[in-house]
């Protein structure tokens, strides 16, 4: 297999079938994979706080285990890290990791009418840093390759140029460490981290619109590396016009460089696209099945690698023919395994917290009324609602059982509200769009 992550869903489906679908969706759908190191018979996992890894460990362990020697043919000594523990982990070092996602680079994007212009710029971006298209800025839809793009870039030039400083961040990433270094007074060093970088890699930089205290820190450290001559690589679903809440100097700046956007593959491209990974993961499709998937699924590239990956597993771990039946159940599963309204609610609490700069468990929690929780648990009731179409009732139990009356109230409050404060209109359209763009 290619890498990890791949194989990481061989080992999902094997836990799968071995327990309950609640079990899986609450205890191993929840784990992210990180790195594995053959040599040391270590593998990272990290799981979304300290009671999920305690469970893990007491519950599970020999489960996963099973599944690594299965896939693997060795067991490996497996630790859980929660997202704190990383960000602790990395805190001092953000350049990329190319052991761990090399798998990335131009010689396997697959490259079509849909996105020719994208991945010539990043060619040409990586062979000459900070000489043309300064910034660089790809939109598009999620499933595109965007990411695999910009890690194409950052694996390009640190090949070429290995003492480069490359330093690679989510938006979302980059709001945490700011707050964190606000409250830890270390603003700073948060500072001289970015700024005193070679290329500066942003992925899913649409999420600092609308932050003020975030959007203003990213315009100096922008202006601070542009002015250096670094080269600045953004990545983002959408472009600056359409970032409603996003601050009038970033969007000048991010529009004075070169824009490429990314659009769904045509049909000739999901067909090279599927027999690519195919072949890559030794899985015995044909012709006539490739071009069934290719017409099943049209416009997001993550979903194609995805069904390919799911026919792998059932490949490998049942010896399973396969079959338009198969191929059938495996593309409805991949189509429907974002869209349940646990799912959705977990987005959209996740989404507004990041949003407001507030936690998921205050927002959940009925305990928590506080100036700052009420405005944002306000905006996540609607959107929930708006999305899931659940009733008041089961919507009042997310938020520590609010009775449906609250609900319903902040409903017809919010629709008020909407319809005279347009700060509040597009914040929520954004929040929205961040949701059904990433799901």
């Amino acid at each position: 297999m290619d890498s990890f992550s791949e194989a990481w869903g061989v080992i999902c489906e094997y836990c799968k079938s071995k327990i309950t679908e609640v079990a899986y969706n609450m205890w191993i759908n929840r784990i992210e994979p990180v790195s594995l190191d053959f040599d040391k018979g270590q593998t990272t996992l990290i799981v979304p706080s300290d009671f999920h890894k305690d469970t893990l460990e007491r519950c599970y362990s020999v489960l996963l285990n099973e599944a690594f020697e299965t896939v693997f043919g060795t067991t490996f000594e497996i630790c859980f890290i929660t997202p704190e523990e990383k960000e602790n982990k990395t805190a001092e070092d953000s350049n990329i990791d190319t052991d761990s996602i090399y798998e990335y680079t131009f010689s396997n994007f697959i490259v079509g009418s849909s996105n020719t212009f994208a991945h010539a710029a990043a060619v040409a971006v990586a062979a000459k840093p900070a000489t043309i298209y300064n910034p660089l800025m790809i939109y598009g839809s999620s499933g595109l390759g965007k990411t695999h793009l910009l890690y194409a870039i950052g694996n390009e030039i640190k090949k070429n140029n290995p003492e480069m400083k490359i330093c690679y961040v989510k938006g979302d990433e980059f709001i945490n460490e700011l707050v964190n270094a606000i409250g830890n007074a270390t603003t700073e060093q948060f500072r001289q981290k970015y700024r005193q970088s070679d290329v500066l890699l942003v992925d899913d930089v649409q999420f600092i619109a609308g932050k003020d205290r975030t959007q203003e820190e990213f315009f100096h450290t922008f202006n601070a590396l542009y002015e250096d001559h670094k080269q600045i690589v953004l990545i983002s679903d959408r472009p600056p016009k359409d970032m409603k809440v996003l601050d009038d100097r970033l969007r000048s700046r991010f529009e004075s460089g070169l824009l490429a956007d990314l659009q769904p593959p045509d049909i000739e491209t999901r067909i090279a696209i599927i027999k690519k990974k195919a072949n890559s993961l030794n899985v015995p499709i044909s012709d006539e099945l490739t071009e069934y998937i290719a017409h099943k699924i049209k416009a997001n590239v993550r979903q194609l690698e995805g069904v390919v990956k799911k026919l792998n597993a059932r490949y490998l771990l049942n010896n399973e023919k396969i079959t338009q039946t198969v191929v059938s159940e495996v593309i409805s599963e991949i189509l429907n395994n974002d869209s349940s309204p646990e799912h959705t609610v977990n987005k959209v609490i996740e989404e507004v917290a990041r949003t407001f700069g507030v936690s998921a468990d205050d927002l959940r929690g009925n305990k928590s009324r506080q100036t700052s929780i009420k405005k944002p648990r306000q905006v996540a009731i609607y959107i929930i609602r708006e999305l899931t179409g659940i009733h008041y009732t089961e919507i009042g139990k997310i938020f520590q059982d609010l009775h449906h009356s609250t609900i319903v109230y902040t409903m017809k409050k919010m629709e008020e509200k909407m319809q005279t404060d347009s700060k509040l209109k597009e914040t929520v359209e954004d929040i929205i769009k961040n949701i059904r763009d990433n799901n």
